[in-house]
């Protein structure tokens, strides 16, 4: 009976460090990585679209990301929505594709990208914790209910904080990694 919500949480928990994932591929190391564009969404017919569905991206060189728009009318608009982001790049177009250079990262900014990088870290534990909280608190009721003895809310409540465990340490793992690629000059 508990074993569904054991399996519950853990895909829950496998969908937080997803995100996490997602948001620290996002966050700029002073390498060219095309996940830097991701969250960037273009005016296309009226509607806001994701960069990646209306352009090609590639990064041909460590420090170069180029854009290619399908429709070679919207590279303005491409444009603008790149330099309203804060990506804290400029673009260059040649009126077929945008080329965006990367700078070499400040120190500076490398610190205030540790910062960013350490709140994203802790929303993510934030909500692993809520996530093995709503699991006890199901735990208890099935308890309470009479679904699940003493023993087996304890051994079910330690499987839950096992679980948790885990995933925080992933989140640990991802976060050392990417501060290392950060203060990495």
């Amino acid at each position: 009976m508990y074993l569904e919500v054991h399996q519950e949480i853990e895909e829950k928990m496998k969908k937080t460090i997803k995100v996490l994932k997602d948001d620290i591929s996002s966050i700029r190391a002073g390498r060219a990585n095309t996940a830097l564009l991701d969250r960037i969404t273009v005016k296309y017919y009226g509607v806001d679209t994701p960069l990646k569905q209306v352009a090609n991206i590639s990064a041909p060189e460590p420090r170069l990301l180029v854009v290619h728009p399908y429709d070679p009318s919207i590279i303005s608009e491409i444009e603008k929505s790149i330099q309203k982001s804060d990506l804290g790049i400029n673009p260059s177009n040649d009126g077929k594709i945008i080329r965006l250079a990367i700078p070499q990262l400040t120190e500076e900014r490398r610190k205030d990208l540790t910062k960013v990088l350490k709140k994203i870290s802790e929303s993510a534990k934030v909500a692993l914790r809520n996530e093995r909280r709503h699991a006890n608190d199901i735990l208890k009721k099935m308890n309470k209910n009479g679904d699940i003895t003493e023993d087996d809310l304890k051994k079910a409540e330690d499987e839950v904080q096992k679980l948790t465990d885990q995933h925080i340490k992933k989140v640990d793992e991802l976060t050392e990694k990417k501060k290392e690629e950060l203060m990495e000059v």
